[in-house]
């Protein structure tokens, strides 16, 4: 029985009714180890008449008084998503809007897609910032005397300060920039912080295009890092505060996807200014160009930022309940939608204070077991984007071209095949990752990855010509077309959405220094891994890692697609032995079932939200068995 069934405890409905937020226990016991996946909802339970009450309190304590009714139909609507036809108090325009957002995922209003186009061209901007090293590394190491390809003493260390140069932002990154990530946000906010990393990508790049030695170059690329760490943590988390649940996972994800198209505008980049001859004094002028290239859409982004709405989550966090209100108008359709959607975080803030501990926040994504369970799928993730093997190729496909043959131009031009494809095959996933799912993606492609990794280092036993050429192309795009759908936008998107709203700033810092510190280690070590086990054990060595992938997916990471932000608790409240071992007894009957195509029983479901959803789908069936017997 709900604590607002028994009217006997006058106290405690008194202390309730002044938090507005029912059930804060059921929050509280997200600390404990023994909590189950049945976390309800914290309006579960609440009488209807208890509920309007506070909705029109709230209302009125936050300046929104004149909005007493919407708030207290979008309160009703939040307590139970699914059953809004059954309420009395929605008239039939109400649930026309409601049963529309269900139908028409996708009709949206035009300032959703105006700051997905803002994110996606930060991504854009990110993408540039990491491939246009690609081509630049053909000119600039010679020329600076890195040469990774010299045959003589020095190769070995050259092969290893290349690295160095190409990997410096990303330690940057992975040892300070990220953890910048909470400060920035709460100083400036999420425009505020993608504004300034915006600005000082633009300046970095522009600054590595006058660099004089590979020293000066390393130091230029270092401060690049400060640009590309809190904008990876902050722009997917403002996505993820302002999208709708039905199409969150699609477009957090743009973030990946447009990144994809960055690192292959980078390598338009670097075709682009390819034969661009020196000038006066000026040595090296292509790839000098080619660096600073990255910084032009840079300065887009910082003109366009401003013009969207701050994040209706960070607003709520400082107390601007109106201006957070006038936030989500502007993000949803209809004003009931946007108000159910501030009363439910606003329930949510109020029970997750309840579990703070007054600890440090870092301490706590370790002490507090359900952040604990977000922490290891979210970085089992980022570590996996670097160690499946897509920023070797990303960085050094045109040195990996052309020791398999090409010449110096047909090196970029198969370069930006990978980043065509890269971006292309990413299309398929803005449908997929909030219907095929997160998970499942992750599991179907894992797998490819390896078996096309294996196919593209063995190539490299074939006798040079163009049988090798062809064959190391087609692995090595037939690789970026599995990546794309799958480990490509995923992890950004599972970790912007898998840490509550308390530590989420600090979770997100944590898997993105995570994914830049393991990418600036690919970065540094390929070359001289190249150099020392060839091309056929270092792509061996990667496919080997994809298998391990797998293996830690299938365990540790649980489905996120479709839920609420808030309601994301109960999947992570599940303890990880319960879930790796049902995952465990799960694979062969998934295997029979969707591999084999054999009818197989359905086994329970380990999640509470599977249990209801699964029993409304019987009801349903069952009334249409019922219907047509009539």
């Amino acid at each position: 029985m709900s604590k607002y069934d028994d009217p006997s405890d006058a106290n405690e409905k008194q202390l309730i009714e002044q938090r507005d937020s029912p059930s804060v226990d059921s929050v509280r016991n997200l600390g404990n180890d023994n909590v189950t996946a049945r976390l309800a909802n914290p309006l579960q339970g609440v009488p209807h008449d208890k509920l309007m009450v506070q909705a029109a309190r709230f209302a009125r304590e936050h300046g929104l008084g004149h909005l007493e009714n919407e708030f207290q139909k979008g309160a009703l609507v939040a307590q139970d998503p699914d059953a809004f036809e059954s309420l009395t108090q929605l008239d039939e325009a109400d649930k026309a809007i409601l049963r529309r957002e269900l139908t028409h995922r996708w009709h949206q209003p035009f300032q959703l897609y105006y700051m997905v186009i803002l994110c996606s061209l930060a991504a854009a901007v990110q993408g540039m910032d990491e491939s246009v090293i690609n081509g630049a590394n053909l000119f600039f190491a010679p020329q600076f005397g890195i040469d990774p390809n010299s045959h003589d003493a020095n190769a070995g260390r050259n092969q290893w300060l290349l690295g160095l140069v190409n990997s410096a932002p990303y330690f940057c990154c992975g040892l300070v920039s990220c953890w910048l990530t909470h400060p920035l946000n709460q100083w400036l906010g999420r425009r505020g912080t993608i504004c300034l990393t915006a600005f000082i990508s633009f300046a970095t790049c522009i600054w590595q295009g006058a660099t004089n030695s590979w020293r000066h170059l390393f130091v230029a690329r270092l401060v690049l890092g400060f640009g590309i760490g809190p904008k990876s943590s902050t722009v997917p988390v403002y996505a993820a505060e302002c999208a709708p649940p039905v199409i969150r996972g699609a477009l957090v994800m743009m973030w990946q996807m447009w990144t994809a198209f960055g690192i292959m505008m980078g390598n338009v980049m670097d075709l682009a200014f390819y034969h661009v001859p020196d000038k006066h004094n000026i040595k090296g002028l292509n790839w000098r160009l080619m660096l600073g290239s990255a910084g032009v859409p840079a300065l887009v982004v910082m003109a366009q930022v401003y013009f969207c709405p701050e994040s209706p989550r960070w607003l709520i966090s400082k107390g601007r309940y109106e201006d957070a209100y006038n936030s989500l108008l502007r993000f949803r359709n209809n004003p009931i939608q946007a108000a159910r959607d501030l009363y439910y975080i606003h329930v949510l803030l109020e029970a997750e204070k309840e579990i703070e501990t007054g600890r440090n926040l870092f301490i706590e994504l370790f002490t507090v077991a359900r952040n604990r369970r977000a922490v290891l799928a979210s970085n089992i993730l980022t570590f996996m984007q670097q160690f499946c093997g897509v920023n070797v190729i990303a960085y050094y496909s045109s040195n990996i071209f052309s020791e398999s043959g090409f010449n110096p131009i047909q090196s970029l031009l198969a370069s930006f095949g990978f980043g065509l494809i890269n971006w292309l095959f990413a299309f398929p996933a803005v449908y997929t990752i909030d219907t095929f799912g997160r998970r499942n993606l992750l599991l179907t492609t894992f797998p490819l990855m390896a078996i096309f990794l294996l196919m593209t280092g063995f190539a490299f036993w074939i006798p040079e010509g163009n049988g090798r050429l062809a064959v190391v192309a087609l692995g090595i795009y037939l690789y970026g077309m599995a990546y794309s759908p799958g480990e490509g936008p995923v992890p950004f998107t599972y970790a912007a959405e898998a840490y509550p709203l308390h530590v989420r700033d600090v979770g997100m810092s944590l898997s993105t220094a995570t994914l830049w510190f393991f990418n600036a280690v690919v970065a540094i070590t390929f070359p001289r891994l190249l150099g020392a086990f060839r091309p056929q054990g270092a792509f061996g060595w990667y496919a080997a890692w994809n298998v391990v992938g797998f293996i830690l997916i299938l365990l540790f990471v649980p489905e996120t697609k479709a839920l609420s932000l808030e309601e994301l608790d109960q999947v992570f409240s599940v303890p990880t032995r319960k879930h790796a071992v049902y995952q465990v007894k799960a694979l062969p009957r998934n295997i029979k079932k969707y591999i084999l195509r054999m009818e197989v029983e359905e086994v329970e479901p380990l999640y509470e939200h599977e249990r209801v959803q699964r029993e409304k789908e019987r009801e349903r069936k069952g009334e249409k068995e019922r219907v047509g017997v009539v």
